[in-house]
């Protein structure tokens, strides 16, 4: 009846630029006699009408056209109403995948972003490797820590202490010339960017409550050491993203200094610190606001001048770090920032170097996050060159556990239409993160709901479980590799590296202990994306057959095809395109009409011009 579908019938697709000509073709069949179409376009609460033209017929379809800019950056909605010969309105909303259907259904949407928003190449088409700092990797001597204990390396992580309470006070000495020592294995999966959990003076192994953010880590090392790191890096073609943790600092900080492990006459000590307003205090001292009612991450009043100064100002944070030579910064928790301040990060990040790329941690679908009941313009306004694309895990993850190519297809595609391209290309494709649950035991499937944490922290998956497991690693981080943005692999994934939730998935790494199927495999995957970069900037398009997904990326006559089967049976498809196409494996041809098996939990891959 409509054959709407806004991946085929909106041009440009996708996101568009603000004032960009926008035309929609609106496709009806015979069977409807229609006397006119309008559009209803919207954004937030306002609408108005726009009529559409007949433009012509091709004997069994008629087609309505209109074309428009839209020159002020959003989030749009748009729907159809359909006027019937003789009476009548079909009102003509979303279906899945773009689909045209009758009824009261969710609008389009259309994403224009401001013309002026621009985002740089830096880390697209490359592979992240996502480094948990204390666990990655330890050369030279041993330092200990100021407060808690040094651990030996491959020992059980601590997830309770005697007295019931976490302090995330255990470590294992990883540091930046550990990381140096390895830079030659992470070139040896096709690494191009390192991404560093905190590296700011702290009293966690986390680091995600800052002590001093102008002071590197002494457990890591000293500014030259990642003076060194960054250079060495960069001989072998990479590039450090360093976190950014501006929400909240430590309570055991030199603006805090709730234990007076400092100097500093801290807020918590005196209404006279000069820190005093960076903090909000219900009840002075010992009520205040933190952050997800953690008591060691005290809330930053992102107003107060003088935070604001220590962030933007000259020798502040930003500007100090940015000029050591990174690549990136990725801004922990930025639905937390307000919007004015995430304006100014980016304006002191790109003032300092405009290549400097800005990736944001947004868990849902960036372009329409709301927090704090605003919604937020990363993606509009132009504030983050990418974010943590978590839409696609959670698409990866669910299609290697349950099937549904179908599925699958509809959520990768929702993401894709809505970012600009070049913020997908620039966003973290992932399937772990500290976080998360190990890749390696989300995708075992074994329920785990009736144990203790302590039971989880002993539990290793052995046997036809881990060999389940590790097959569905391999078709989840091919996905990972092939689908837009830029794949972060975490540290000791590509290796078999267990654990369960935090702090489980935070492991030393297993130098010696590496599962070297897994290994090779990621090793192939980075070898992928050199060898097929310019095609994996390029487009998309996902299909089923059955229960096997096909998904699709192209670059003008180049041609990339993933056939990936999730189930427990073999599954034959018939090869459709016109052109030949070559099995990038072991180089045998299909031409179109022929059959190919894929195996159950295994993948095919071909290319053809």
């Amino acid at each position: 009846m409509y054959k709407y579908n806004s991946r085929v019938h909106k041009t440009p697709f996708g996101a568009v630029r603000a004032g960009e000509r926008i035309r929609i073709v609106f496709p009806v069949t015979h069977s409807v006699w229609v006397e006119s179409v309008k559009m209803i376009i919207g954004k937030g609460e306002d609408e108005w009408e726009r009529a559409l033209s007949f433009c012509g017929d091709d004997g069994n379809i008629t087609y309505f056209v209109t074309e428009f800019a839209l020159d002020a950056w959003g989030i749009y909605h748009y729907r159809f109403e359909v006027k019937l010969v003789g009476g009548g309105v079909d009102r003509v909303g979303a279906g899945e995948n773009g689909d045209a259907m009758i009824g009261e259904l969710p609008p389009w949407q259309i994403t224009v972003y401001d013309k002026s928003f621009v985002v740089p190449d830096t880390i697209q088409g490359g592979v992240i490797y996502h480094i948990f700092a204390d666990r990655f990797a330890h050369a030279g001597k041993d330092v200990a820590p100021r407060f808690g204990y040094l651990k030996k390396w491959g020992e059980k992580v601590t997830i309770k202490e005697p007295d019931g309470s976490y302090r995330a006070n255990d470590f294992f000495g990883g540091n930046f010339k550990g990381i140096i020592s390895k830079l030659d294995y992470l070139s040896s999966l096709g690494v191009t960017e390192i991404y560093l959990s905190p590296i700011f003076e702290s009293s966690s192994n986390h680091r995600y409550d800052t002590g001093d953010y102008l002071k590197i880590d002494p457990l890591l090392g000293d500014e030259d050491d990642l003076r060194e790191l960054i250079s060495e890096a960069r001989k072998r073609g990479m590039g450090i993203i360093l976190d950014g943790v501006f929400n909240h600092s430590g309570s055991d900080s030199v603006y805090f200094n709730q234990l007076g492990h400092y100097d500093s006459l801290g807020a918590y000590q005196s209404k006279e610190s000069p820190y005093y307003d960076w903090y909000f205090f219900t009840d002075y001292p010992d009520e205040y606001d933190c952050w997800w009612g953690c008591r060691v991450v005290p809330t930053l009043n992102k107003s107060a001048a003088g935070y604001r100064d220590l962030v933007f100002g000259k020798g502040g944070i930003v500007e100090k770090w940015t000029n050591f030579g990174i690549d990136g910064w990725r801004l922990d928790v930025v639905d937390e920032l307000p919007t004015d301040f995430v304006d100014d990060l980016r304006a002191a990040i790109k003032g300092v170097n405009e290549n400097v790329a800005v990736i944001g941690e947004v868990w849902e679908d960036a372009s329409v996050k709301v927090s704090y009941g605003t919604l937020r313009p990363y993606l509009t306004k132009g504030e983050l060159d990418g974010v943590m694309n978590y839409p696609f895990k959670e698409a990866i993850l669910s299609f290697c556990l349950y099937g549904g190519a179908r599925a699958f297809g509809t959520k990768v595609m929702r993401i894709y239409e809505n970012y600009p391209i070049d913020v997908l290309n620039t966003s973290m494709t992932l399937i772990g993160t500290h976080d998360t649950v190990r890749a390696l035991n989300a995708l075992s499937g074994e329920d785990v709901r009736h144990t203790t944490k302590e039971q989880r922290l002993d539990m290793r998956l052995t046997g036809e479980a881990y060999a389940l497991a590790k097959k569905r690693l391999k078709i989840a981080s091919l996905l990972q590799y092939l689908l837009p943005g830029v794949p972060s692999v975490y540290y000791g994934d590509e290796v078999g590296l267990q654990g369960y939730e935090d702090p489980m998935n935070r492991a030393p790494f297993p130098w010696g202990e590496e599962d070297e199927e897994i290994l090779a495999h990621y090793r192939f995957l980075g070898s992928l994306r050199k060898e097929y970069r310019e095609i994996l900037l390029g487009g998309m398009d996902v299909r089923e057959q059955g229960e096997v997904l096909i998904l699709h990326r192209f670059k003008d006559a180049r041609h990339l095809f993933a056939i990936v089967n999730p189930t427990f049976e073999d599954w034959a498809i018939t090869f459709r395109r016109s052109r030949a196409a070559r099995d990038i494996v072991n180089g045998r041809v299909l031409h179109a009409g022929d059959t190919v098996s894929v195996s159950a939990l295994d993948f095919l891959l071909f290319e053809s011009e």
